[in-house]
């Protein structure tokens, strides 16, 4: 969840659509969702239909249609949506604020990794009105912070190829915390709509091994460098490979993996 300086991200447009610059790459490198979270989903929605919004190119949406669900996504980047199509999922262009249901209803809306790009509180109340009674929304994302060691390279060198970016100027790492609040947030934004039961905050801790490889596949997907010209972004990857190689070749992330989910009220 990204803290850009002078404006909200939902409004930070440039950032939100430039993740398609290599939706091959993105496709490749980004993680999935932990398995409890999407059990816990499909388990607690009344029944198989699923809208996901900010799809990307399908990685949360291939694991809920691998649960048994059916998924239609919602993807403001024509080029991710191309991916996901290809992947065989059904996608609409559009962001959600001007997406167009045209009557139709869900089971579950869920966001993997999206939500901060939504209005949030006209988020909420159009996931209320296309859910239907009983239906879950779940909104969810990662929170990683690699070691000191590669995230103190990466920050520095960020700051010198662009000093004037809103992110350049952050701490080189970010407490858990700060994201809790951030999600605590999105929970107070359901609440707002009084379309919702009481929202419940979900956590999943998990890990995953990388190699120097691995790693700077993954840097380029993230809205620090989507934006940067290949320049600045190869003196960004130099000095987190560098870093990398300095600690043998690879390290151990700690993921966790927040959510934020609330049952559509029963519609009088």
């Amino acid at each position: 969840m990204p803290i850009l300086s002078g404006e909200q991200p939902h409004e930070a447009r440039g950032t939100a659509e430039s993740f398609g610059t290599d939706a091959q790459r993105y496709d490749r490198a980004r993680p999935g969702y932990p398995e409890g979270l999407v059990e816990r989903v499909v388990a607690g929605s009344p029944g198989p239909d699923v809208l996901d919004v900010g799809c990307g190119t399908g990685i949360a949406a291939r694991q809920f249609r691998a649960a048994g669900c059916a998924v239609l996504g919602v993807e403001p980047d024509a080029r991710m949506a191309a991916l996901a199509r290809a992947r065989g999922l059904p996608v609409e262009v559009a962001t959600f604020e001007a997406w167009r249901p045209g009557g139709r209803t869900f089971d579950a809306v869920v966001a993997a990794q999206s939500w901060h790009w939504v209005d949030p509180v006209a988020g909420a109340v159009k996931a209320a009105r296309v859910l239907r009674p009983d239906g879950r929304l779940a909104i969810f994302g990662h929170v990683y912070e690699p070691p000191a060691e590669v995230a103190e390279p990466f920050a520095a060198a960020l700051r010198r190829v662009a000093p004037d970016a809103p992110w350049a100027g952050g701490p080189a790492r970010r407490p858990l915390a700060v994201y809790q609040a951030g999600y605590a947030t999105i929970a107070d934004a359901i609440r707002g709509t009084e379309g919702f039961d009481e929202p419940e905050q979900w956590r999943f801790g998990w890990e995953r091994a990388y190699t120097r490889d691995q790693w700077l596949e993954l840097l380029p997907t993230t809205g620090g460098l989507t934006r940067l010209p290949p320049d600045e972004q190869a003196v960004v990857l130099d000095a987190v490979g560098a870093a990398v190689d300095a600690m043998g070749g690879g390290f151990t992330m700690p993921y966790t993996t927040l959510a934020v989910s609330a049952v559509r009220a029963g519609r009088p």
